[in-house]
Formats: C-alpha cells, structure tokens, sequence
C-alpha cells in the first residue's frame, strides 16, 4: 500500500488525510472518490466488519485506501480512532445520527482533539427529522423525494433505478462536494465544521431544474409526459430486432431532421413539435429500429449528430470504441474496473492500489500518522455483565 509520501504524487489532494469509519454504500463510495484523487484515507474496519457480501479483494470502493482494524467497543477503541482524527483532515461516518457519538467518536469529541476537522456524515434522512432514526436505503430515500415517481412507463411500478441515483449521486457525491467546501473554509479561517450529507437532501436537489419546468408549465407531473422522461418519441429507448435496445436523444431540430433522415423516416418533419403526431411518430420509430440489429443500426448512426447509441451492457462498455480510447476504464489488479474521475492536466490521478484490506496497513499507518497506539495489541473486549447469556 502507499504512503503519504507515495500519495504526494498522485491527484490534486495529496496531503489530504482523511479516516473513514467504515460502512457500505455511499460513504466508502465518497470515500473512494477522495482517495482517487489523491488524499491518504485510511478505512477503519470493524473486527468482522460490513462488507457487500463480496470477497474484499474485488471491492473497487476500497481501491487507493489503506486499511486499519479497530474495536470502537473495546476500551481503548475510541481513543485509537481520536489519535487518527487528531492527525487528520477529515473525518467520514454514516452511521444512524447518534451512534458515532455513543461510540465515542463524535463530532464534540474529534472537534475537541483536532478543531480543524471536517467531520463528514452520510445518511439516508439525514441528521433531524421525523425519519432521522429510521432504517432505509436508496430506493426509499429517492421515493420520497419525487424523484423515482419520474422514472418509468405510466401505468406500471416505476423501475428500481439501481442505487445510482440515491446512494452515490445524491449521496457520495454532495458529502464529497460539502467535504471539499467545508475543508476550503478550515484551511482559510482554522475552523472545522459538521457536514450533513442526507441523501434525501442531495436527490431532491438534483431535480432542480426539473422543479423550475413544472413551475412555469412546462413540465407535468406524471410520468412518461414531458421531453425528457420517455413521454418524447425521439428522447428514449427502442428495441432492436435482435432483442438489443437504442438509445435515441435528437432533441434540437438539425439533430432531429438528421435522426429521421438516417432511421429512414418520411412525413415527419413537423412531429417533432406537435404533440398529437408524437404516438404516430412513436410506432414508426418502433417499427424502423425494429427492422435491424443494434449493431446494424448502430453502424448506420456512426459518426453523425443525430444523437442516438447504442444501449451496452456492464461487460460490453469498456470496450466501446470511444470509452477505451479515453480509459474511462481501466485495468488493474485483475479487475476491470471505471477509471477515476474528473481528470486534471497538473496533478493527473490513477488507480494506485486495489482494495484495501481489512487491517492489512496498520504497522504503516501507525508509522506515517505517528499514531503508536494503532500498532500496540488491542485490548480484549470485557464481557457485559448485564448481558444474558444466549439460549
């Protein structure tokens, strides 16, 4: 594993040391994406902790971080994770609002160590609420907030959208954009600060601009109804004759005439804004991508600007022409895998190691955060004496 010295380096964050309290989901997530870019984050693993029911060495949410082991509920397990926040940057937690402070690690208690710290808390309700203590996960998260009402063919359940839109794009990456606001303020005034990261908060943010078209009419609220949720017919998806899909977005008129022209379309040069044509305009569409394959048609719309793809699969995307010239994804330690993001021109960032594994990186961390204490025998849990026995 590398060290800070090693990290220097690699990404516009080298230096950045951060301490993940480890869960699964969004946090490791965010916390990937900080190390991808160069920060030092040393994941502090639970004895036997979470995992995602995958063998570690293939959990690319754990790549570029060094890992420790430590037992918050052993009695000196909280004091080993303050010497880590004391020397720290930022902090990551997610668990319930509440835990990390009757674990000992909370917000009060590493202010009180380091005040510079960015203490940063990932949750599916967010810190208050009705529902701040509540179980959840991504799909609920994004039911409230409206979000996955858009999604889907009326009259139908709307779809499972993965955990994509929840977990990591209302999740990981506002914790990550408030980390590195939060830390832009520490570094100018000394002062660190709580970061609460709802997912709720960051979905519902994300249809903003959604909010504004319904606001001024020009968005209605059911689905499959308006330009961008499949209610368009040359804005969504078509099935091809051997079972694959296109993916069709001509919206702007050159677009749109190319689109028509090369599906081979005649007589529908005004359907693009006439609403009462769009299920006529639909069935031919249907009918047109019908006729060939995905790769024929994908053949036929090589090269030009009417905007339409081909739908891949996880396995068949890194090998698209156009994502392996770039590397959007990457190779590495057997496993294929997307290759870190954003890009930069003077502190460019790569996939340094693979996943980290639970406690293997103690003795270094110990030795470069010059925290002595990771690297001592840990202390044996005493028994509760309240605790019945099992039957």
């Amino acid at each position: 594993m590398a060290t800070t010295a090693d990290t220097a380096e690699h990404g516009p964050l080298a230096g950045v040391r951060v301490v993940e309290l480890a869960g699964i989901g969004p946090g490791p997530f965010a916390a990937m994406l900080l190390a991808d870019l160069g920060a030092d984050v040393v994941r502090v693993d639970r004895p036997g902790g979470p995992s995602l029911g995958i063998d570690p060495a293939h959990d690319v949410t754990n790549r570029n971080k060094r890992s420790v082991v430590v037992d918050l509920k052993a009695p000196d397990g909280p004091a080993r994770v303050l010497d880590l926040a004391a020397r720290a940057d930022v902090l990551i937690e997610g668990n319930r609002p509440g835990v990390a402070e009757r674990l000992g690690v909370g917000p009060d208690a590493c202010h009180a160590r380091n005040p510079r710290l960015v203490y940063g808390r990932m949750t599916g309700w967010g810190q208050d609420g009705p529902l701040a203590q509540r179980a959840g996960h991504d799909i609920a998260y994004i039911a409230v907030t409206g979000t996955l009402g858009m999604i889907g063919a009326p009259g139908t359940a709307p779809p499972a959208p993965a955990n994509l839109l929840g977990d990591y794009a209302g999740g990981s990456l506002y914790l990550v954009v408030g980390v590195l606001a939060a830390l832009h303020h520490a570094r100018a005034t000394g002062t660190g600060q709580v970061v609460d990261a709802a997912i709720v908060d960051g979905t519902a943010h994300l249809s903003a601009m959604i909010h504004g078209m319904l606001s001024a009419g020009g968005w209605q609220d059911r689905r499959a109804a308006n330009l961008l949720d499949g209610g368009c017919p040359y804005y969504g998806t078509y099935a091809t004759a051997d079972g694959g899909h296109m993916a069709v977005g001509a919206l702007e008129p050159r677009f749109y005439e190319e689109f028509l022209r090369l599906l081979g379309l005649d007589g529908f040069d005004d359907a693009r804004t006439d609403p009462t044509r769009w299920s006529e305009l639909r069935e031919a569409v249907a009918a047109g991508f019908a006729s060939r394959t995905r790769d024929e048609w994908t053949a036929v719309f090589e090269g030009t600007d009417a905007c339409v793809a081909p739908v891949l699969s996880l396995t068949e995307a890194p090998h698209h022409p156009h994502l392996a010239a770039r590397g959007t994804f990457t190779h590495h330690g057997g496993i294929t895998q997307p290759a870190p993001a954003p890009r930069f021109t003077a502190t460019p960032t790569a996939v340094r190691d693979g996943p980290a594994r639970p406690g293997a990186d103690t003795a270094a961390v110990a030795r470069d955060w010059d925290v002595p204490r990771l690297a001592e025998p840990r202390e044996p849990q005493l028994p509760d004496p309240h605790r019945k026995a099992s039957p």
